[in-house]
């Protein structure tokens, strides 16, 4: 996590920063290096990983093949204090499909393994989900403003990443408290954009909602238990993520997540998302299983 933005950083600095994270730098044939989050400590937000893992798979095949899906284990956290090294195996490459695995390494040793099918664009049988009925992002209030609100409850040691400017604003459907957790359905929704435009590479666009894909996805399963990470001695951590991407979209205009948690047990969690664009398309699904571990 970053800890030392200024919080009057401008927004397009802020999604320039974001840009230059997930543009990965090719080294050798199919070998690629991801930043460092600039100011970063402590353990890399796993969003991170998978988007440059994403990037680097990507880079390795040649268009008309776009990403339509990925699938990540997490094996071990990785450290801010060092850049990542993504290893490209092409294990095939067919006249419509494409499949690429991809190994991030760090200090020598494996944190995360994904495997991504590419796929030459075509038509097909279409239908879809309806969007949520929910207000719409204008008649909503920002995460970031939420928080400035309740300043006054929150302890000086969280104020540096809970008030930091971000590169993706949030609108939180429903806000949730941070500092007074209830019980409540396992269930939320939030529309969510780049605070500034990114231009039109579609491949930065889709590594752009991998990043984000990861945001505010695991704790969907904490909710029914009134319990977070702050105020209570809770262990989490991503185990596995996957994510589709059904349609094309923009990273930089509004994306509604829509998520819920069918399942917990056994010091797991397991949560589930649909992104809609603003005209009701649904154009990206996610799931995902994480460690929930309540220490006593």
């Amino acid at each position: 996590m970053a800890l030392n933005t200024p919080r009057d950083t401008p927004p397009e600095t802020l999604v320039a920063s974001l840009v230059a994270l997930l543009d990965v730098e090719q080294l050798d044939t199919d070998l690629y290096r991801g930043a460092r989050q600039p100011g970063g400590v402590g353990r890399v937000f796993g969003g991170q990983v998978i988007a440059q893992a994403l990037q680097a798979a990507q880079r390795s095949t040649d268009a008309p093949k776009t990403a339509h899906s990925l699938h990540a284990y997490f094996m071990r956290p990785g450290d801010e204090n060092h850049p990542i090294i993504y290893r490209v195996v092409r294990d095939f490459e067919g006249r419509s499909f494409a499949t690429r695995r991809v190994i991030a390494t760090q200090n020598g040793q494996p944190i995360l393994s994904l495997t991504a099918s590419l796929q030459v664009p075509e038509e097909g049988l279409h239908h879809r989900d309806a969007m949520p009925d929910v207000p719409p992002p204008d008649a909503l209030r920002s995460e970031r403003e939420l928080r400035e609100e309740m300043i006054d409850e929150i302890p000086e040691k969280w104020r540096p990443h809970l008030l930091r400017p971000r590169p993706v604003e949030i609108r939180p459907v429903h806000a949730r408290s941070w500092f007074r957790p209830e019980a409540r359905e396992p269930a939320q929704a939030s529309w969510f954009r780049l605070c500034a435009p990114i231009g039109d590479d579609a491949a930065m666009h889709r590594a752009v909602l991998t990043y984000t894909s990861d945001m505010s996805l695991l704790g969907t399963c904490t909710l029914p238990h009134g319990v977070n990470w702050i105020t209570h001695d809770l262990q989490t951590a991503s185990l596995d993520h996957a994510l589709w991407l059904h349609e094309p979209f923009r990273a930089d205009e509004w994306l509604l997540y829509a998520t819920d948690s069918p399942w917990a047990g056994h010091a797991r969690g397991f949560n589930r998302r649909r992104i809609f664009a603003q005209d009701g398309r649904l154009v990206a699904s996610v799931a995902q299983e994480g460690l929930i571990r309540l220490r006593k």
